[in-house]
């Protein structure tokens, strides 16, 4: 396996990837509980450091660059400092940024504040609008994309309900790129995949698949996911679908009908916050140079294994995922 991964990593060197949805700014704030508070029974954090990184469509990118793709961007954020803070990181990262960050007055950059108390969260707090974008944004955005999309092999969609990915703009990106014959793959959120129709591939946990599948699923055997994953692809013409399993692995379902399991290869899990846009990353790295879904699922399941063994939102290296092999 390890020529295998070393082969396919060295395919998705520079492979361009259009990344598109709900950008934000992930904070941590690090420290030790060591005793309750006097005021509420809850922990006091006594702070030891705090850190800023890209989170959602900024994960995204991150991750795609970590395993070696070339990832573009249009991101969209408030006119605000935490918009400013988000320029830094990725501009220093990968400049993936082109054309600049849209920036919308009428709304906030959107921000997580996790609170991590040794290696355990023990609490988050959001700072968002959902609102729908104004028409005015979304032209611009709409603009944005079309300036990239011939520049790319491959597009994501990472939704996380936050409002650039409207049904309308789905719909849009969705045919733009197949005018082009650009592959789309999608980090689905809410119950509604219709608007996701035409995708290449789309990747929900079990719990999105169950709130999808109208069913309280997501604890249940592979069998009964699988069904609901076929329902689904059918109903809302998704082409494929890997359903991301945690601890049980990953389970791709193809359009031709065959169904392929991967084992997960995660050794300790410490924390799966983001773990979802690695996932899309590799798949959309995979697709991007022209490589099968089940060449992605490799990548995508030897990647979030790394990734979960970290604290916060993280990205895994092809260095990382050679080496992990190669102890093993």
């Amino acid at each position: 396996m390890l020529n295998r991964t070393q082969q396919t990593l060295q395919k998705i060197a520079s492979a361009k990837v259009l990344c598109l949805g709900d950008l934000m700014l992930d904070r941590y704030i690090y420290g030790l509980a060591t005793r309750l508070s006097p005021e509420a029974p809850v922990p006091i954090i006594n702070v030891k450091r705090k850190t800023h990184m890209p989170g959602g469509l900024g994960n995204v990118v991150m991750n795609v660059k970590s395993l070696g793709g070339a990832p573009m961007a249009v991101g969209l954020a408030g006119r605000d400092a935490e918009a400013e803070t988000l320029k830094l990181l990725l501009e220093k990262a990968v400049d993936p940024l082109s054309p600049p960050l849209i920036q919308d007055p009428d709304r906030p950059t959107t921000i997580k504040t996790r609170i991590i108390a040794g290696i355990q969260q023990v609490a988050r707090f959001d700072e968002e609008s959902q609102s729908p974008l104004s028409d005015q944004a979304t032209a611009r955005y709409q603009q944005a994309v079309l300036s990239r999309l011939d520049d790319v092999s491959a597009v994501v969609l990472s939704d996380y309900g936050k409002g650039v990915l409207s049904t309308r703009m789905c719909a849009w990106v969705l045919d733009q790129a197949d005018k082009r014959g650009k592959p789309v793959v999608v980090d689905p959120k809410g119950s509604d995949y219709g608007r996701y129709r035409g995708a290449d591939l789309v990747t929900p946990n079990r719990q999105e698949l169950a709130l999808a599948a109208g069913r309280d699923i997501a604890r249940s055997p592979q069998e009964v996911l699988t069904e609901a994953g076929l329902e689904l692809m059918k109903r809302h013409g998704l082409k494929n679908l890997l359903i991301t399993r945690s601890e049980d692995g990953m389970t791709l379902l193809l359009n031709s009908g065959e169904v392929r399991h991967f084992p997960t290869k995660a050794k300790e899990v410490f924390d799966v916050s983001g773990a979802g846009d690695t996932v899309v990353a590799a798949m959309s790295c995979a697709l991007a140079a022209n490589l099968s879904l089940e060449a992605g699922a490799e990548i995508a399941t030897l990647a979030a294994a790394i990734v979960v063994g970290k604290v916060g939102t993280a990205t895994a290296t092809a260095k990382e995922i050679l080496d992990s092999l190669s102890q093993n």
